[in-house]
């Protein structure tokens, strides 16, 4: 059984930077596809990040050049900065071993959720 469980959400104003961690258990190896995801109220899911394997990291042009996302093993790293009012929202891990695509239903393994609230 695939468990994600993410940490390092919390509160900041607009410029502020938090750093959010997933840990990935249960995969015998690293040849799978790790995701941030976020979803704010009344919104869709949308992916952040994704990196498959040991590849590069892909970013939404919406966080390019704020967020870092790092995978150390099957740890997933996302260091954000430069918080903007709408990152305000719930941040999910996300794994699979298929392919490393956007949509969130090709996902198959998903963590609980770290809130990220950014107000002024």
């Amino acid at each position: 059984q695939v468990l994600l469980l993410e940490s390092g959400g919390g509160s900041v104003q607009p410029g502020g930077s938090l750093n959010l961690t997933c840990v990935s258990s249960g995969r015998t190896n690293s040849d799978f596809c790790m995701a941030w995801f976020r979803q704010a109220p009344g919104k869709e899911r949308e992916v952040v990040a994704r990196v498959y394997y040991n590849y590069d990291p892909l970013y939404a042009d919406s966080v390019k050049g704020r967020f870092t996302m790092t995978r150390v093993a099957n740890t997933l790293y996302l260091q954000m900065t430069n918080l903007k009012l709408e990152d305000d929202a719930m941040y999910y891990c996300a794994d699979q071993t298929d392919n490393c695509r956007t949509d969130p239903s090709e996902f198959t393994s998903w963590g609980l959720g770290t809130r990220v609230t950014v107000s002024s």
